[in-house]
């Protein structure tokens, strides 16, 4: 089953979200800008073969390459050093961003034991929309006997919507389960 978002977005939910938000303007309709994949390490970061592992399944899950952030400041507290790796993040756009969401929808959720839906509580004021995903096994490119620690991701959706309602019906509509 092949489910292109992005034609959908153009033939079906374009015209949808004109219809009910009364839009003047065919730019004025919102649509998802980004999504944002990233995952914390902490002190794990330091050791070389556990950033190496967790970029390599980053880099199957998403398709490209994670980006290593670093600590800006010491804080010995914690002991973080200025400039130790803390964890990876993602930016997907365009035709990236389209697979990525398609295969978050329509494989990874339904995979999530006792899922019932994403909470409509997670969205921002500016209508964007993040929820964490506790481990990795649920997406179907990462093989059990390959993983040795379980990591968590935190999924940030970016859209141009203006306020929490537009963004809403957006993602309803482009098929994410969002709780009512």
């Amino acid at each position: 089953m092949n489910f292109d978002l992005k034609i959908l977005y153009k033939t079906q939910i374009r015209e949808e979200m004109m219809n009910s938000f009364k839009y003047g303007n065919i730019h004025q309709i919102p649509k998802v800008e980004k999504i944002i994949v990233s995952s914390g390490l902490g002190l794990n970061g330091q050791n070389n073969s556990f950033l190496q592992k967790s970029i390599q399944e980053f880099q199957l899950i998403t398709g490209q390459k994670p980006i290593i952030t670093k600590a800006r400041n010491s804080i010995a507290g914690f002991k973080i050093r200025e400039g130790m790796p803390l964890g990876l993040k993602v930016t997907l756009r365009n035709e990236k961003m389209y697979a990525f969401l398609t295969r978050l929808i329509h494989l990874v959720l339904p995979r999530i034991r006792d899922f019932r839906g994403l909470s409509k509580m997670s969205f921002d004021n500016y209508g964007n929309y993040s929820f964490g995903l506790s481990e990795q096994l649920v997406f179907p490119e990462i093989k059990y006997e390959d993983v040795d620690q379980k990591r968590g991701f935190n999924i940030t959706i970016v859209t141009t919507g203006k306020n929490k309602e537009e963004s809403t019906f957006l993602l309803k509509k482009i098929g994410l389960p969002i709780e009512n």
